[in-house]
């Protein structure tokens, strides 16, 4: 808690920056799904049947996953794309069940009495709606507005995902390196936030409706909990297993499933935790026993775990890993290939000729940057790049899920990514790999790590990893992640059709795919 506290002081610019947009997302939403919600919960009352089927939407979107509704959401025209404005279609749609609910819930709540001596008065339905039953129905409407803010604040979190900012920023980058200080700086910001919303606008209803004083229990503390269900899971795990990890991207989970599949068909028993998250997770998951192999990349190990400075020389650097990661009994296969390094890449633009990064200097002022939140705060990352080659971006690089990237490029809301040399839809989407002629990125082999207890108790596993060593080229790499970004392709079906692909005589290895999971 200190350490977060901390953090917010010493980058309290770029914090105050994170909570505004929170804050403008929430209010916009907000404010958006007010003046929708309120005549759609009047109308509700008014006409039953359009009720029903108002009441039903909006409790249909309730059910929709918020991170899947930011997917959706993406492809869709004029709401969708990359960025806030997505963001906002999402928070609105979210905000308008409680809004509507209780619009409509204040209006049918009202004593008939009450509007029958309103008629008797000779009040027009107009009159009776803004003089009677509004005023009365307001702490009603009042207490969803109050909940619809309450909830927005945390969903906003994961608006980050898709680029749109706030706090879930620091939130996310938090859970990709395993950095409980940054998952706070997030998260008690909005908790504050949250709190903050719920007393004011509960302090609004309680002077709406003076005689009232049992009041709807706080908001507050159940987002509270939300938080704590979005940043933790619990989960078990079979001891008898081999489990097998991957980081949260299609080539670490094909790989992952390469793996798993060729431990199988030694007639081993796997567990899968596929799509666990950036480096970071998965490195603590395998120190910590969770998890015992994963497909790492050498020049990722030595900067972004183990703080080293880069090497240049693949073999020093597999070398250095395999002495340090001993220490602490895991154990490097043999790479198995290829060298997967990040790669920056444009769009081909009229009148721009890139093809370096240093190319890319003179033009930077002009362009827009997006990349993943573990590339922000590697030794390899954003900030030695920028250094080594003069960068100057027009504005701050847009942070987001890796999976976002090049939907961002190819829909012009990013003029440059950094993604990965091996990233199938690259051909597919006729992208431009700029040379890395300073030589910044540090050799990226992939090679499986693996927990040393886990070879002597199964000597076979060592076997399969042996089988995979030098099997995948990097053209391979990218064809087979073709298959799967492109195609849509399964990555189970993939990882195997590979491995009976290499099984057959005259393949240059014998890994043989019989007993793994069809």
């Amino acid at each position: 808690m200190t350490e977060a506290l901390h953090f917010l002081v010493t980058n309290r610019a770029e914090a105050l920056s994170l909570v505004l947009q929170h804050l403008a997302l929430v209010a916009g939403s907000t404010a958006i799904a007010a003046s929708i919600g309120l005549p759609l919960g009047i109308l509700a009352a008014r006409r039953r049947e359009l009720g029903r089927l108002v009441l039903g939407l909006a409790n249909l979107v309730q059910t929709i996953p918020s991170l899947a509704l930011f997917g959706f959401l993406i492809p869709v025209p004029f709401i969708g794309g990359i960025g806030a404005r997505t963001a906002l279609v999402a928070l609105v749609l979210y905000a308008l069940l409680p809004i509507v609910r209780n619009t409509l819930v204040g209006i049918q709540g009202i004593d008939p009495a009450v509007r029958e001596a309103a008629i008797a008065m000779g009040m027009t339905d107009r009159q009776r709606l803004f003089q009677v039953e509004l005023p009365l129905a307001l702490p009603v409407i009042l207490a969803g507005v109050r909940v619809a803010t309450v909830i927005s604040v945390g969903l906003a979190t994961i608006a980050a995902a898709i680029g749109a900012g706030g706090l879930g920023v620091y939130i996310f980058r938090g859970v990709s390196m395993v950095d409980d200080r940054l998952i706070l700086a997030g998260a008690i910001p909005a908790a504050l936030l949250a709190i903050a919303f719920d007393r004011i606008l509960g302090a609004f209803e309680r002077r709406a409706a003076p005689r009232h004083r049992a009041g709807a229990p706080s908001k507050a503390m159940t987002m509270l909990v939300l938080f704590g269900a979005f940043l933790s899971s619990a989960c078990t795990r079979d001891h008898e297993a081999v489990v097998v990890g991957s980081k949260n991207f299609s080539e670490q989970v094909l790989l992952g499933e390469i793996v798993a599949q060729a431990v199988e068909s030694f007639g081993l028993a796997v567990g899968r935790r596929l799509n666990l998250g950036g480096t970071f997770v998965c490195d603590h998951a395998i120190r910590a026993g969770e998890i015992d192999v994963y497909v790492e990349y050498t020049g990722t190990a030595l900067t972004a775990i183990l703080k080293q400075p880069p090497v240049r020389d693949p073999a020093r650097v597999l070398e250095k890993v395999r002495q340090r990661y001993a220490a602490d009994g895991l154990e490097w296969s043999d790479p198995f290939g290829f060298d997967n390094t990040f790669a920056l890449v444009v769009r081909d633009a009229p009148g721009r000729d890139v093809r370096t990064i240093s190319d890319l200097a003179a033009a930077s002022p002009e362009m827009r940057i997006a990349v993943g939140y573990e590339f922000m705060e590697r030794m390899d990352g954003y900030r030695g790049l920028v250094e080594i080659y003069g960068l100057r971006f027009r504005e701050p690089p847009r942070v987001m899920d890796l999976g976002l990237l090049y939907r961002a490029l190819t829909g012009g809301e990013a003029d440059v990514v950094v993604g990965n040399s091996t990233d199938g839809v690259i051909e597919k989407l006729g992208l431009r790999v700029l040379e890395d002629d300073r030589g910044y990125f540090p050799p990226y082999e992939a090679a499986a790590v693996v927990r040393r207890e886990i070879l002597e108790r199964h000597p076979k596993v060592r076997t399969a990893l042996e089988m995979l060593a030098g099997a995948i080229s990097t053209a391979e790499m990218r064809r087979l992640n073709h298959e799967v970004d492109a195609l849509r392709s399964p990555a189970e079906e993939v990882a195997r059709k590979f491995l009976v692909s290499r099984s057959r005589p005259g393949s240059g290895a014998a890994i043989s795919p019989e007993g793994a999971r069809r």
